[in-house]
């Protein structure tokens, strides 16, 4: 596929692009390492030199009370400049573009963090957030444009290309303009007009303070996805006020922090948010630029093509591979590494206080100690086991020019990987399994497929250590009647060993029981294209629709503890909880097991027992580690023990191939 569209030069203001992808905003957290503005320097020059048209930053502070803290990037003071400057030096030097955030959290922003009271339109509390803010008065407010505009000025001095003046996500500007967050009824507050004067004030004073030829971006909320929020017809009027007070370019941001619609994680289909920027780009004559769940140049290029934007902002496919747009314009899409926006290593990390990194690319954050390194003595080095660990340790110790022989009893490489691309709305999974294969032929990696490694074999073959990513094997607990025929293991259901009945009882209320739980009450007698077609021929109504999609399936989750989907991500968790009490799934907790028996599962709850009937019982309360081969290699060959075979738990993809990566650097 020809990239014309994605290839073609354009003009933000005084610069112009040599492409039309750009690097979104995202907050990765290095300033809290010692080491943390160099680290974040490399981390954005590895993307300019993987062929990004633009990176944006992630959010720098105008003033204290608006920011993450002391550690993260602020530009409030003139001493900031200096430290700014070492990111973009790196980047020039990469040959790249780079935009600093300018950033103010508003309600948002935790006083834990600052030190600070949060501040806002409106003294009211986010849902997000612990700390009710206080309300701007009149000076403060000016005092916050200035400090915006200021803020401008330095990113100027320290070297940058451009700024993007952060207006969306519920922000505080995004504050300002919604009558959710802004209930003033002063010269900032009231009708639409005084609502949107605190973002177009600010435009002005950063356009005024930096110079005509100088490129402002402005990120603006195209969907606020928060009930009773900002209209379409508002949101359209302030693009053209934007254009108005001389923004460059509209960057559509989708959504708020504390809204219930998923925006950006698995579930949501790709490039489901284009539309939002095709309408801003039929009300303004400056570039637009579209985001949220684009995680494939192909795709992007279609986007540009087909008229909805001038450019296509992809942020957490640039933790998965910084050379995402190098490798597609050259052709070789298969060994992109794809982002297949699962959130557990990179937003889960944030809202945790720790430092981002990528499930499928745990480089991200340590581009210059872990670059790869040819191996000082080349060995014949055995994986044993093709899941997510064993796959990433043969890939880097090929890499790294070890011979690598991969062994897989199953018939297919992915291992538990395989269990979830077959989920619903996880489907991304597919791509890290097609990174997988073509980096391994390309590579020249032995795979024994079918194959169960032995001991004595491994030796006698000569290898000279050998890395057991064996996996886990379903653990399972003590019930009375836990022999019973329609008792199946999680596993047998995904690999489709066992006939599952309409009646279902999981015994475990964790991930994979979460996942499970999905699988079998996902109804895909009708899909979602033919159902378009029904009704758009009046063949049948919506009401037929949803009985005709709703599963015949009930399903109950029980657990011992108080919580469910633990292990989950704490940015997926609730939607997928929530998707799951949609489609009829119950959920009982703190609950006491008694025994298992034809009719279902009885259990205790409150010392009162109960029957949940069931014609299946599936045990999905969690695995052991399976060491078997690695007990009987010690002492004979050096063994390196990861993933699940290493520790189990819940299934951990992120701490799997954190740990392949790992082990294929060591030997």
């Amino acid at each position: 596929m020809k990239l014309a569209n994605v290839q073609e030069p354009v003009q933000i203001g005084a610069m112009t692009l040599p492409n039309r992808i750009i690097m979104g905003s995202m907050h990765v957290g290095f300033e809290r390492l010692p080491d943390g503005v160099a680290r974040l320097a490399e981390f954005y020059a590895e993307r300019a030199r993987g062929g990004a048209g633009l990176i944006v930053t992630g959010g720098a502070a105008v003033l204290p009370e608006g920011g993450m803290g002391e550690v993260y990037c602020n530009v409030y003071l003139d001493e900031h400049i200096e430290q700014l400057r070492v990111i973009t030096e790196k980047v020039h030097q990469a040959n790249g573009k780079i935009a600093l955030q300018l950033f103010h959290a508003g309600r948002y922003a935790y006083k834990e963090a600052t030190g600070l009271d949060p501040v806002a339109p409106s003294p009211l509390q986010a849902p997000i957030n612990r700390w009710k803010p206080r309300e701007l008065d009149a000076s403060e407010i000016e005092l916050t444009i200035a400090a915006f505009a200021a803020g401008a000025v330095r990113a100027q001095k320290a070297g940058f290309d451009a700024v993007e003046i952060m207006g969306s996500e519920g922000y505080l500007i995004n504050q300002f303009l919604s009558p959710v967050t802004n209930h003033r009824q002063d010269d900032w507050g009231g009708d639409f007009l005084r609502r949107a004067r605190f973002g177009i004030e600010v435009a002005k004073r950063v356009r005024e303070a930096v110079g005509p030829d100088f490129p402002v971006v402005f990120r603006m909320s195209g969907l606020d996805l928060i009930p009773d929020s900002t209209s379409m017809e508002e949101t359209l009027q302030f693009a053209r006020m934007l254009e108005d007070a001389g923004v460059n370019a509209l960057n559509i941001g989708i959504g708020w922090h504390e809204s219930k619609v998923p925006t950006i994680s698995m579930m949501v289909p790709r490039g489901a948010y284009v539309w939002v920027a095709r309408q801003v780009k039929q009300a303004v004559s400056i570039p637009v630029i579209a985001s949220n769940r684009i995680n494939d140049v192909r795709h992007a290029e279609e986007i540009l093509r087909e008229g909805h934007c001038d450019l296509v902002s992809m942020a957490r496919p640039f933790l998965a591979d910084p050379q995402i747009v190098a490798k597609s314009v050259e052709g070789r899409y298969d060994e992109v590494n794809t982002c297949i926006a699962c959130n557990q290593a990179c937003l889960d990390h944030i809202f945790d206080g720790k430092v981002a990194s990528c499930l499928v690319n745990p480089q991200v954050g340590r581009e210059a100690e872990w670059a790869i390194v040819p191996a000082g003595v080349r060995k014949k080095v055995a994986v044993v086991g093709a899941g997510p660990a064993g796959l990433e340790a043969a890939r880097v110790l090929a890499e790294r020019g070890h011979e690598v022989v991969l062994f897989e009893k199953q018939t297919r490489i992915g291992g538990q990987l395989n269990y979830a691309r077959q989920v619903p709305g996880k489907a991304e999974f597919n791509e890290t399994l097609r990174y997988y294969r073509t980096q391994l032929a390309r590579l020249g990696v032995e795979i024994r497929l079918g194959t169960e490694a032995e001991a004595d074999a491994l030796v006698a073959e000569g290898f000279a250590e050998v890395v057991i990513a064996t996996g886990v094997v379903p653990r399972v607990p003590e019930i009375p009647g836990r022999e019973l025929g329609h008792v199946v293991m999680y596993n047998e259901v995904f690999e489709q060993k066992a006939k599952v009945g309409n009646k279902v009882a999981i015994v475990g209320a964790g991930g994979i029981a979460c996942d499970l739980s999905h699988l079998l009450v996902h109804n895909e007698v009708i899909s979602a294209q033919t159902a378009e077609y029904l009704l758009s021929y009046r063949i049948v109504d919506e009401q037929t629709i949803h009985r005709l999609q709703a599963s015949k399936r009930k399903v109950f989750m029980l657990r011992r503890g108080k919580h469910v989907g633990s292990g989950l991500g704490k940015t997926t968790r609730w939607a997928t909880l929530a998707q799951l009490k949609q489609r009829g799934v119950e959920m009982l907790t703190q609950i006491e097991y008694k025994r298992i028996a034809p009719e279902g599962v009885y259990i205790s709850v409150n010392d009162e027992e109960q029957l949940v009937p069931a014609d299946t019982v599936i045990i999905a309360a969690g695995a052991t580690p399976n060491q078997s081969l690695y007990h009987a290699l010690t002492n004979r060959l050096p063994v390196h023990l990861i993933g699940g075979a290493k520790e189990a738990g819940e299934l951990d993809a992120k701490r799997a191939i954190l740990e392949g990566a790992q082990v294929g650097r060591a030997i």
